[in-house]
């Protein structure tokens, strides 16, 4: 874990116990700081109070409290560390911790204060609504096929305080929401990088425009050189790209425009137009870290993808099978769409929305739709005239209809548009299920 000397002695709340949670009460704990930790969640509490008295064992004292820092008095406390998740805009714990004159921080700012005293290193910071975790793996593959120590983390699911510190010279790749983003206040990444912005989370935000200027604080935080990597293909990038530029950074930035034509042939998990921009946003990236040419083609080249994210799992009888399970609504689902020529589409779940206008443009590319689940019956209606459908009913015979009908050079291609609780436990089941029914074509 990363630990700082910065730390010791001083007092933390931590308010939010789940992966990034636990792994800052360890990396304080271990650091010498006085830690008051906090989770609605009991097994959470208890796991984290197991895993410092663990921590103890090794050290010769960690001080650990659990307790609700709402019901604390917090004057004199360093940070009050708050889990992405918690709404700043509604949760009390804001105005209780102001009141007390405690900054509200996250584990990327206790990482930026870590930053001093680990080996040198630079850091890449990936933002933006769509596409970041698509563009933070692969930038990470990338560096790391050029030989360079890497480590992952942020957003992607790895708490960036439980990974162990880089050698000299390596890079920290960090996908970064626009929540942890509001929590952080001196992350000054070498190279940032904004892919897009639309309308989300605007529950948490004072309309589009605060949800856009969060994003764009990624920018302010640079220090003058650092590379500034901006897609401008919606107006709200493009603005935060001239801001940069017009601060005195004109030649910090480099701008990705929408609809660039490259030759995706060899990119096997990097298909469609938006991960022709994805990659684009990663090779500048990448060659302002200096990384040669010829490591970025080897890298684009070997990208794995990510699971249930548009993730080629098999080519049978020259019939691809592609698992994008992560698709849990119509807009999801249309950059798939348009990725394949001739597409064998399995979809359905439990419908977000009674529309799929958002996939119209891909329709074209359908030969044959395969309607599942508890809107089948529904999205079959929808297709209907569109394209020949059929309702399948279950993940299992759709595969084995599709499989049946496919021709060489077609796609089998599982992106639901929907949610899954209708038939499975979460995305990540249904997309095992669709690697498992291909498994059993034989």
């Amino acid at each position: 874990m990363i630990t700082s000397p910065a730390w010791r002695g001083k007092r933390f709340a931590v308010l939010g116990l789940a992966r990034s949670g636990a792994a800052t009460v360890r990396a304080l704990g271990g650091s010498g700081a006085e830690v008051l930790a906090w989770d609605s969640n009991e097994a959470a509490r208890e796991a984290v109070a197991d895993a410092v008295q663990e921590l103890s064992v090794k050290l010769d004292a960690v001080s650990l409290e659990i307790g609700d820092p709402l019901t604390a008095d917090l004057t004199g406390f360093a940070g009050m560390v708050v889990s992405p998740g918690v709404p700043l805009n509604r949760h009390p714990i804001a105005p209780h911790a102001r009141a007390a004159g405690v900054p509200l921080i996250g584990d990327i700012e206790l990482f930026a204060q870590a930053r001093a005293n680990l080996p040198a290193h630079r850091v890449v910071g990936i933002t933006g609504t769509n596409g970041k975790s698509t563009t933070t793996a692969l930038i990470h593959h990338i560096i790391e096929t050029a030989g360079i120590p890497t480590r992952l983390g942020g957003n992607i699911g790895l708490p960036i305080l439980g990974q162990d510190p880089l050698p000299q010279g390596g890079v920290y790749v960090l996908e970064l929401s626009s929540y942890q983003i509001d929590l952080t206040q001196s992350l000054d990444c070498d190279v940032a990088v904004l892919l897009n912005i639309t309308p989300d989370h605007l529950d948490r935000y004072d309309g589009f425009e605060g949800y856009a200027a969060s994003k764009a604080r990624l920018f302010a935080m640079q220090s003058g050189g650092h590379a500034a990597v901006i897609g401008i293909g919606d107006a709200a990038s493009a603005t935060i790209a001239r801001q940069v530029a017009l601060s005195g950074r004109s030649a910090d930035v480099t701008k990705i425009a929408p609809g660039v034509c490259m030759d995706q042939s060899r990119w096997p998990a990097l298909q469609g137009p938006h991960n022709a921009q994805n990659a684009l946003a990663a090779i500048a990236a990448c060659e302002a870290l200096g990384i040669d040419r010829t490591a970025i083609d080897k890298g684009l080249e070997s990208f794995p993808g990510l699971p249930h994210r548009m993730e080629r799992i098999a080519t049978r009888n020259g019939v691809a099978f592609v698992n994008d399970s992560k698709a849990t609504n119509p807009e999801s689902t249309a950059p798939a769409l348009a990725a394949y020529p001739r597409i064998h589409w399995i979809l359905g779940g439990v419908a977000k929305t009674d529309s799929l206008e958002a996939c119209r443009p891909g329709f074209g590319h359908v030969v044959r739709a395969y309607a599942i689940g508890e809107a089948g019956p529904l999205f079959a209606g929808l297709l209907e005239g569109a394209m020949p459908v059929e309702q399948s009913g279950t993940l299992e015979a759709a595969v084995r209809a599709a499989a049946a009908q496919a021709q060489p050079g077609d796609t089998v291609l599982l992106s639901p548009a929907c949610a899954s609780f209708d038939q499975f436990r979460d995305f990540e089941a249904r997309g095992d299920a669709f690697r498992a029914a291909v498994e059993a074509l034989g």
